[in-house]
């Protein structure tokens, strides 16, 4: 359903089981992230009603995903550790180049928001799957399906304001893009890591 060319190999969860501190805190992060995606996309794109309309929904739904998270780091004893750079963002953002007029702008915005919680998904659907925390792994269940409503918004956006041929080739080849990105990644207890 989600169109990733490489699958997070499974021994990912290995190396996150020994420290779910950390993937918590990431995990915060990224959903602080996520918020902040769609408050830009709000004050970047005012003109487009309707995506405004969502994002202010998904602003409310992405900053109680980070109570939740958050919640869970303070009941089980720790505080919020420091946020870090996340690589796979960093090297997605090298894809599309700079510029553009602002409808190309925002569909590549759009096609980056929608990988990253296509991602996600994917990576919470394997914490689900095989974390032996049966708490955590029904917590990643639940959010699992929200990323992935999240992932069709956001490409359904970019079809809608883009040329539909044009913005299927360009994810076509964004997802090729990032499946050479996520081979290198797969080795740190972190969401995109």
């Amino acid at each position: 359903m989600l169109g990733l060319k490489l699958p997070t190999d499974p021994r990912w969860v290995n190396i996150v089981e020994k420290n779910i501190e950390e993937i918590l805190t990431d995990h915060a992060f990224c959903e602080q992230k996520a918020t902040s995606t769609a408050i830009s996309l709000i004050v970047s794109f005012p003109e487009y009603t309707e995506l405004v309309q969502e994002m202010v929904a998904l602003v409310k739904e992405e900053i109680s995903h980070f109570k939740l998270v958050h919640d869970i780091i303070i009941e089980r004893g720790w505080t919020l550790g420091r946020d870090r750079r996340d690589d796979y963002v960093v090297e997605l953002l090298k894809f599309f180049p700079k510029g553009g007029n602002r409808t190309t702008q925002l569909v590549h915005r759009l096609l980056y928001a929608a990988l990253i919680e296509a991602r996600s998904c994917e990576r919470f659907r394997l914490l689900s799957e095989e974390l032996k925390d049966q708490e955590l792994a029904q917590f990643y269940k639940k959010l699992m399906v929200s990323e992935a409503n999240h992932y069709t918004m956001f490409l359904g956006f970019a079809r809608q304001y883009g040329d539909t041929d044009e913005v299927n080739a360009k994810w076509k080849d964004l997802l090729e893009y990032e499946a050479k990105i996520i081979s290198n990644l797969g080795t740190s207890e972190a969401i995109h890591g």
